[in-house]
């Protein structure tokens, strides 16, 4: 899967793919949390309806990589579910 040039979160786009880390598509951007002012990113809240469905947060430190057309997690897509709800 080709997921474009890496971007920063301010570029980052509502309904790019979310990409757990072995591979598998387990969302979709619903929006980014950050302080832009400060210039702190503090994760994602993402829609997971592809897989056990609603809305989840995943923190800063659980995003891997953000590029134009996938935000690529650190957990596996076992591990998602899991995720608290914003």
């Amino acid at each position: 899967m080709e997921h474009g040039e890496p971007v920063s979160y301010m570029t980052l786009q509502a309904g790019t793919d979310v990409v757990s880390s072995d591979g598998e598509v387990v969302g979709e951007v619903e929006h980014v949390l950050a302080d832009t002012e400060q210039d702190i990113f503090d994760g994602l809240v993402i829609d997971t309806r592809l897989g056990p469905g609603g809305m989840r947060f995943v923190d800063a430190d659980q995003v891997e990589e953000l590029y134009e057309r996938a935000a690529v997690l650190g957990i596996p897509a076992q591990a998602v579910e899991q995720l608290p709800e914003p």
